[in-house]
């Protein structure tokens, strides 16, 4: 009853996680007179409705434009059947040798069973979500600064705060069920002018998503066919 503060952040994403009731709760309880700040990558009418709700008169502050992809980042994607996904995945890998960026996942048990998938294969990957210790995502994340480690799976809460500009390509393992979160997600490559991809694996019936990302970034997707083992080998011969 004697806060002055509430700072609410990453509100899009403890709505999505079922928070709501939770934090309707919290904020009932919270002195009228105080200041509420309000952080969140994508504008939901879902955040607008709890904005409404418990800040009264608040002034809405954007940085940037809504749902622009970065300039720089190419958008590729690749159709395979639902059952083909992690081989689809293996085989695009092995065609970017050089490759050093974020591996996204819908759950943390995908990004578990994905991450651990990988290193069996003997990829350079590890997974951060939830349930990893502040402890162990700390060194993970220091490996992966120093480039020791050259693929991380994440979940999209997981992923949040991470700051690294360098990062050549970010691979949708699975399309985020939000459409604006897929723009959140390919921004974190094409950072400070340099240029990045943004890799999707999607099935057949998925085709329509593609199209309708298309239309909030204003950028067309590039269909890539699955390489051959021939051009993978070609591929790393080269480089």
């Amino acid at each position: 009853d004697s806060i002055k503060w509430l700072v609410l952040d990453e509100a899009d994403e403890m709505l999505d996680m079922g928070f709501k009731d939770d934090l309707d709760l919290i904020l009932k309880e919270t002195p009228k007179e105080k200041q509420s700040l309000l952080f969140s990558a994508t504008m939901s009418k879902s955040v607008h409705a709890i904005a409404s709700k418990y800040m009264g008169e608040a002034h809405e502050i954007s940085v940037g434009e809504r749902n622009i992809g970065a300039e720089k980042v190419d958008h590729e994607y690749y159709v395979v059947q639902e059952r083909d996904r992690f081989e689809a995945l293996k085989r695009v890998l092995d065609n970017l040798p050089q490759v050093y960026g974020i591996l996204f996942c819908r759950t943390r048990r995908e990004t578990q069973d994905v991450a651990e998938k990988l290193k069996q294969a003997k990829y350079n990957a590890e997974a951060i979500h939830g349930e990893v210790s502040q402890n162990m995502r700390t060194k993970i994340m220091n490996r992966f600064k120093q480039k020791q480690i050259k693929l991380l799976v994440a979940t999209d809460v997981a992923a949040r705060g991470i700051d690294v500009s360098d990062l050549s390509h970010v691979i949708n393992y699975n399309l985020p069920d939000h459409k604006e979160v897929y723009t959140h997600r390919s921004g974190r490559t094409g950072r400070a002018q340099k240029s990045g991809i943004s890799i999707s694996i999607i099935s057949p019936k998925e085709l329509r998503r593609i199209r309708e990302l298309e239309n909030i970034i204003g950028k067309k997707f590039e269909l890539r066919k699955i390489p051959t083992e021939q051009e993978i080998f070609k591929k790393q011969v080269d480089s």
